[in-house]
């Protein structure tokens, strides 16, 4: 099969494996005004959704490298499906939106770094860095177009229909994988010497660990953004013409949707002037704009919109190539646990993330507040700005030893 078809696939996959990634925080404002919900709960739904992920990961994706990860792939999809049906039929407030939202996040787990997987052992090596950023953009792509379908279905039927119709989503993407991929178990040659949750020699590894902690601030940041940006954009709008939830929902998809480019971009600015340099450019310019959003309310609709694009696309700038980088740094039968590690802080800042947000908010004035929204956006940035100092510490402990 041809490295350009397997490909293909798995970003498909990965898109239709993404329809409810943004179901909660795309009807966010609709499910706290009917569950009266406040920003501290809504923080913690948005967040559990995280909590769930990184314990999958830290269950499921070691065993990447010792069983075929297809396996665990098809498996996870239907985790996802299982959460986004119950959260459709079952939820009713806080505790059971909780529940079924851990559990979604719980399929995603199993799902992201399990596809890359799936990808990377049927691709020559060594791996190419632009098939790992097409299919990591997939993520970008799912998370546009689940903010468009959950907030136009939501505002027409009512979340329990948008939430039912993302069920949808994970069982195309394992029909998809299941009938054009082929099993493919790992090489006795190719299983780690150690034992299934060892994660000692990936923690050696200081190459592999500066991708790692960059991650986790870049994480930090996206999540908490995703998470609150349609409450945001709502109020920002409400000082000039006024904006739905649908309307937000379908400006947070196209911003999404937009910073695929910058994914793909940054991975290819990262081969020509150097990993690490670039990436930690674009933390840091991210974080510069994270602060230009939270000054961003009073002025007209249409320049917060504008700000905002160019803020997404500077978080996205850097999320292919430190996936990328921990990718390749990777020592050999280890890639399965260096992934599950790799997500593992990123998802644990991306549970972090969100609930922060909702408690900065609720302690400077709740959404109704310039300055808090300000101090929101400072607490959103501060994660690339911390991946960026990290990246930088280890960088220079390693000297040499981590290549550009």
């Amino acid at each position: 099969m041809s490295p350009r078809l397997i490909i293909t696939v798995m970003f498909f996959a990965h898109v239709a494996s993404m329809m409810g990634f943004a179901a909660f925080p795309a009807l966010l404002p609709a499910m706290q005004s009917t569950w009266s919900l406040t920003n501290t709960e809504a923080g913690w739904i948005s967040g559990i959704y995280f909590a769930g992920y990184v314990v999958a990961v830290a269950a499921i994706v070691p065993w990447t490298d010792r069983i075929d990860s297809r396996r665990i792939y098809l498996l996870s999809l239907l985790i996802s499906t299982a959460g986004l049906a119950g959260f459709a039929f079952l939820a009713d407030g806080f505790w059971s939106a909780l529940i079924w939202n851990a559990i979604q996040g719980a399929g995603v787990g199993g799902t992201y770094m399990t596809g890359l997987k799936v990808l990377t052992d049927r691709l020559p090596q060594p791996v190419p860095s632009r098939g790992i950023a097409i299919y990591t953009a997939g993520f970008s792509v799912g998370a546009g177009v689940s903010f468009a379908m959950n907030g136009v279905i939501g505002s027409a039927f009512g979340w329990p229909y948008a939430f039912g119709i993302a069920a949808l989503g994970p069982l195309l993407a394992l029909i998809m994988v299941m009938v054009i991929l082929r099993a493919r178990p790992p090489l006795p040659e190719e299983r780690p010497p150690t034992a299934t949750f060892d994660f000692r020699p990936v923690l050696r590894n200081r190459a592999a660990l500066a991708y790692m902690l960059g991650y986790a601030g870049h994480s930090w940041e996206l999540f908490a953004l995703r998470g609150w940006i349609v409450a945001f954009l709502v109020f920002a709008s409400e000082k000039d013409a006024g904006t739905a939830t649908a309307e937000a929902s379908l400006i947070a998809a196209l911003a999404n949707l937009a910073a695929v480019g910058a994914s793909l971009l940054g991975n290819e600015l990262c081969e020509r002037h150097g990993r690490r340099r670039v990436v930690r450019i674009a933390m840091v310019t991210s974080f510069v704009a994270a602060l230009g959003m939270g000054l961003s309310p009073g002025l007209p609709f249409s320049v917060v919109v504008v700000l905002f694009f160019v803020y997404s696309g500077l978080i996205m700038g850097d999320s292919g190539s430190l996936t990328a980088g921990a990718t390749q740094s990777a020592d050999p039968g280890y890639r399965g646990v260096t992934l599950a590690l790799h997500s593992l802080f990123g998802f644990t800042a991306g549970f972090l993330g969100p609930l922060t947000v909702g408690l900065v908010l609720d302690a400077a004035g709740d959404q109704t507040s310039d300055s808090a929204w300000l101090l929101a956006f400072a607490t959103i940035g501060a994660g690339s700005l911390a991946g960026a100092v990290a990246m930088t510490v280890i960088g220079r402990r390693l000297g040499r030893a981590v290549k550009d």
